[in-house]
């Protein structure tokens, strides 16, 4: 399993909202408004909406994503889409399967057998198999790996739905993706890494949506799952979780952004020294194996909800990093306590208030430390910032039922 460096995680259902009649208006010229996270500093985030009319596509295959979205290019540009686009698809539009990408005598079945830590043990993968893996993967990602550029807005028209694809957006500025239902980053090449976890583990590729190194980034109302490829239809190998296992459904790194859903209230990161600053609000997770939220380096939460099914690390704290809840609002099934929410690699503050574990006021900061003081550093409550650039914040109680009515693709008001 990969390190998410901020999740929204593989396995997120409903994320971000829209009723029926929200296609009655063109929401690909909208713009992030004033005073709402981090992507609203400065100039804020306009995406393509100054795109004159020869940059304004709407389209239904992949061949069509493609050219709109003109090799990651910073032209401003409005990308519509429309039905069900496979990524997975070559240049004539039919389907590709994972055999059809399998290239220099790959096979599942005898890298299984060159890297079985009984015979191989913990040394890294290499060798004939390792080689035709990493040939095989180049393939896949050549396809599903779409580049997103600077000063493009991204939206789904009514139902529209983008499967084994991951938008990349990396060094980019000023982007927009909003209700849309994304699904299904299926990785058909991880690789095996032994020392993982003790017992070895598969490293997946792929991500719905990958943020890094980006400033002014607005994701809004977009659905993100599994959905094709559930880890529950997938088999075990080498006793270890299936290794064409599913990426995280949003992973951020060094980016400047903000991940919004149907109420005010974000996530902060300040991360990075500053220049990396996350905005999450509103946000409904939902059945996730693993964790439903994980925030690098710092960050703020303002109603934000991280809800699953198995799932126990729900909030992370990456080194040095710190993170500022309100109105946080957790929903985890019995077995989950309240100490395996928030974990921390060597970082530095968590400032919370106004947290529901179950319905339940909590206290996390005090919580972690408590319970973890042994093998991880205490946390301190100040965060070194108070969030200023948001709207209303909603209680945690009026957050939950407002992100139940209004998450996902097909909500946007």
């Amino acid at each position: 399993m990969k390190f998410r460096h901020i999740a929204l995680a593989a396995g997120m259902v409903g994320v971000f909202c829209l009723p029926a009649h929200a296609d009655a208006r063109d929401i690909s010229r909208d713009t992030l408004p004033a005073k709402d996270g981090w992507a609203s500093e400065g100039e804020g985030t306009t995406g393509g909406s100054a795109a004159d009319a020869a940059h304004v596509h709407t389209v239904t295959d992949r061949a069509g994503l493609v050219r709109a979205l003109d090799g990651g290019s910073a032209t401003p540009k409005i990308i519509r889409i429309a039905g069900t686009v496979d990524a997975n698809t070559d240049d004539d539009g039919d389907h590709l399967d994972c055999a059809d990408y399998a290239t220099d005598g790959y096979e599942l079945k005898k890298y299984l057998a060159a890297y079985d830590p009984r015979t191989w043990g913990a040394a890294k993968p290499s060798g004939p198999q390792e080689d035709a893996r990493q040939a095989s993967a180049k393939k896949q990602a050549e396809r599903v790996e779409l580049l997103v550029g600077s000063n493009t807005t991204i939206v789904g028209l009514k139902g529209a739905v983008l499967k084994g694809g991951s938008l990349q957006v990396r060094n980019a500025t000023n982007v927009i993706i909003r209700n849309l239902d994304l699904r299904d980053a299926y990785d058909c090449f991880p690789v095996w890494q032994p020392n993982t976890g003790g017992l070895g583990d598969w490293k997946t590729a792929y991500d719905n949506i990958w943020l890094t190194g980006s400033t002014h980034v607005w994701v809004d109302h977009v659905t993100l799952s599994d959905k094709g490829h559930p880890d529950a239809d997938e088999p075990t190998y080498l006793a270890r979780n299936a290794p064409k296992e599913h990426g995280s459904a949003v992973r951020v790194g060094l980016s400047d952004h903000r991940v919004g859903g149907p109420t005010a209230g974000r996530a902060e990161s300040n991360a990075c020294g500053g220049s990396c600053k996350t905005d999450l609000p509103g946000d409904r997770q939902g059945p996730a194996k693993q964790e439903p939220v994980v925030v690098p380096l710092g960050g703020t939460d303002l109603n934000l909800q991280p809800s699953g099914r198995g799932g126990r690390q729900s909030l992370g704290i990456s080194t040095e990093g710190g993170f500022y809840a309100e109105g946080f609002v957790f929903s985890q099934p019995s077995g989950v306590e309240v100490a395996d929410l928030v974990k921390s690699w060597n970082g530095s503050a968590l400032h919370q208030t106004g947290t529901l574990f179950n319905g339940y006021p909590v206290d996390l900061l005090a919580i972690h430390n408590a319970y973890n003081s042994g093998s991880e550093r205490d946390l301190t409550a100040d965060v070194g910032w108070t969030p200023t650039l948001h709207t209303k914040i909603d209680s945690a109680e009026a957050a939950d039922r407002e992100v139940a009515r209004g998450a996902g693709a097909g909500r946007i008001p």
